[in-house]
């Protein structure tokens, strides 16, 4: 819409800081809940002496594929969660505010499982949401990069500097650590990245731009 006298109109702050708003409400919410699912399963567990930790990953055991499934729910104690559960809630977050977590979420998962179930140890049992956690990491790390994206690429070098070391995580060498789910989730969130990049740089090509041109 115009104004009269051919000047342009400009959106309201306030309106667009009211979808913001509901936006990181929500995301808040939905992380949360999440994290608070991990933590209800983990509690049954420990209820049934920790019989559910035999679901995970049973590498190319083609009877036990649906470990691939469950492998991310479950964990070996509440300090194997807590150790997860406090960088899924931040990147999480971040990939809510995005509006990419599910789609990301489920690249990353069959990336990571895949890779457990094809390559893990054969005498194994993979457990956790690491690797989960890995790909959410690398994909809001390599976002900007494939999105040219000053604010996107910023947002990947603070996490950087806060998350990087972790990244040593996807080399073997750490005993009971899976570096193959780490690796494969790592990979799987670079190829959500780029394939998802292409849509968000048509989108933002194809929105009208704030300033609308005035009546002549």
């Amino acid at each position: 819409m115009t104004t009269r006298g051919g000047t342009a109109a400009v959106p309201s702050a306030a309106g667009g800081a009211q979808p913001r708003r509901v936006l990181w409400i929500r995301s808040a919410v939905v992380i949360a809940l999440v994290i608070g699912v991990l933590y209800l399963v983990e509690a049954f567990d420990a209820a049934a002496d920790n019989r559910l930790d035999d679901d995970g990953i049973h590498p190319r055991d083609t009877d036990r594929w649906w470990g691939i499934l469950t492998s991310p729910f479950l964990h070996a104690g509440f300090d194997h969660l807590t150790s997860n559960a406090v960088p899924a809630a931040v990147l999480g977050f971040l990939l809510l505010l995005a509006r990419r977590f599910v789609i990301t979420t489920l690249v990353v998962w069959a990336f990571s499982g895949i890779g457990v179930f094809l390559f893990g140890p054969a005498t194994s049992v993979t457990i956790g949401a690491s690797g989960i956690i890995f790909g959410w990491l690398a994909f809001l790390l390599v976002r900007g990069l494939f999105n040219r994206s000053p604010a996107q690429i910023g947002i990947g070098v603070l996490l950087l500097l806060v998350y990087g070391s972790v990244l040593w995580g996807v080399l073997p060498g750490q005993p009971q650590v899976s570096w193959q789910a780490h690796l494969f989730g790592a990979v799987g969130g670079v190829v959500a990245a780029w394939a998802l990049a292409g849509r968000d740089r048509r989108r933002r090509a194809a929105a009208p731009s704030p300033l609308v041109e005035p009546r002549r």
